[in-house]
């Protein structure tokens, strides 16, 4: 077997853990007629294939999905059951696969592709009324290049638990964890964490940090290191099917980080680090020069850290200069050019932006919106971006009343020219309760800061 198609079963197998929270609420029972719908293909000139499909009673407004990491596969909707609402309200709908020939990190082609996409659709169709791009998780970073780029292509965007820091942001604060983990579980070990030859190497890293991170769970010392390590990865203190733990409850909040970890949270991590490392060209995170007490002092985990390691007896002090003194890691020069190029968004506005977020969300943590919305007010165009935040565990696990409350809201700034109370919690809570579909979860939130430490390389040299 492959090792590319040992990574794509992998994947396949952890789309379990990218929506593994148990949602309160039933599926919507469908009520599109297909008959009435006119599915479209076609390819595009760099291989890539697109779909789309077309109610007969279009409402003229079309919605260009960008779909989230994994296999390269044209998808148009987030899930089957927002697409048959949207069908039924009287929504197109068109999106691309991205270019099949690269990784599956496809930010090489992706908004190309998705521009392409738009051109032959159109061509197809005429041209829409109004056009609304809409983008999950990894596609939540292209919509998110679509709504700086798009002006006049596009009207506005919305952003599923999109990956908006960037991909360097990604690759970073999750190479501190996998360096925690390897250099206080794993002292004296050789444990590659970065530049993976092959699938089958990120497979075996992965395989490597999760046994240790199950072994150090027996014991406090090791119960106060894996939460150093979830500190460092964003990981939220709150798991799937599990009760939220109280805000001074120190040891269930890293039990449910844990749970996280025992769900195979790094296989997707590992999984993902090579899949960006093919697309960018090598390895776009670096530690040298971290210093990771300052690190975790900017972290909101930090006062469950700081208990958690008083009451194993360990000097928290020791283990922070012990990961400073060892980071060594440097990033590929060209590699950081690249990933800075086509893996990032953090930028100003071309058309109004709406992202929503789960507060608890394992692989895109909340507080890349923090992140991203930052960059955006910095580039004076915080006007343009509203965030929203829908109280739930997991990655994307949107109900489709939450979805399609969403839109609607991002419609009222495109066709009003203001946002107006539109996408505030509130508001968004009524729209999406008033659907009468499978309810809502809108909370009024704001995220803390990611805990990233640097914003770009002192020192790229290979090391």
């Amino acid at each position: 077997m492959s090792s590319r198609t040992r990574l794509r079963i992998a994947l396949a197998a952890l789309a379990t853990l990218a929506s593994a929270a148990i949602a309160p609420f039933p599926s919507p029972t469908a009520q599109a007629d297909p008959a009435a719908t006119t599915h479209l293909t076609g390819t595009l000139s760099d291989g890539a294939t697109w779909i789309a499909d077309v109610p007969d009673d279009w409402n003229g407004t079309l919605l260009l999905f960008s779909h989230g990491f994994g296999p390269t596969v044209a998808t148009d909707a987030p899930s089957d059951a927002v697409r048959t609402e949207l069908l039924t309200e009287g929504y197109a709908m068109a999106g691309s696969s991205y270019d099949p020939r690269g990784s599956m990190w496809a930010m090489n082609s992706a908004e190309r592709d998705q521009f392409a996409t738009l051109d032959a659709v159109t061509a197809k169709i005429g041209t829409p009324r109004r056009t609304l791009a809409v983008g999950q998780s990894m596609g939540g970073l292209v919509n998110a290049q679509i709504a700086r780029d798009g002006a006049g292509r596009v009207d506005g965007a919305l952003g599923l638990c999109g990956l908006v820091a960037g991909g360097t942001d990604l690759d970073n604060y999750q190479l501190d964890a996998e360096y925690t983990i390897a250099r206080l579980l794993l002292p004296g070990q050789d444990v590659r964490l970065v530049r993976f030859g092959s699938a089958d190497d990120a497979a075996a890293t992965a395989k490597k940090l999760t046994d240790a991170v199950t072994a150090a769970q027996t014991t406090p010392q090791g119960r106060a290191r894996v939460a150093l390590a979830a500190a460092f990865l964003n990981l939220p203190a709150w798991a799937p099917g599990k009760d939220r733990p109280a805000p001074t409850d120190w040891a269930g909040q890293e039990e449910q980080q844990y749970t996280w970890f025992a769900q195979g949270i790094l296989s997707f991590v590992e999984g993902g680090r090579y899949a960006i490392e093919q697309s960018v060209g090598g390895n776009n995170s670096w530690n040298q020069g971290v210093d990771y007490t300052r690190l975790l002092a900017g972290s909101v985990h930090a006062p469950r850290v700081r208990a958690l390691y008083r009451t194993a007896g360990l000097d928290l002090r020791v283990d922070l200069m012990s990961l400073a003194q060892g980071a060594s890691i440097a990033a590929d020069p060209a590699a950081v050019r690249t990933a800075q190029r086509t893996s990032s968004a953090g930028q100003g506005l071309g058309v109004p932006l709406l992202d929503v977020h789960t507060i608890a969300d394992n692989l895109v943590p909340v507080e890349q919106e923090r992140q991203f919305g930052d960059r955006v007010r910095r580039a004076r165009n915080g006007a343009m971006l509203r965030q929203a935040y829908v109280e739930r565990q997991g990655h994307c696990t949107f109900t489709t009343a939450e979805t399609v409350a969403a839109l609607h809201a991002l419609e009222h700034r495109v066709t009003t020219g203001h946002w107006g109370d539109a996408a505030t919690a509130a508001a968004l809570q009524r729209s999406a309760t008033a659907l009468g579909l499978d309810g809502a979860a809108y909370v009024p939130y704001r995220p803390a800061h990611l805990t990233v430490g640097r914003d770009r390389p002192e020192n790229t040299a290979r090391h």
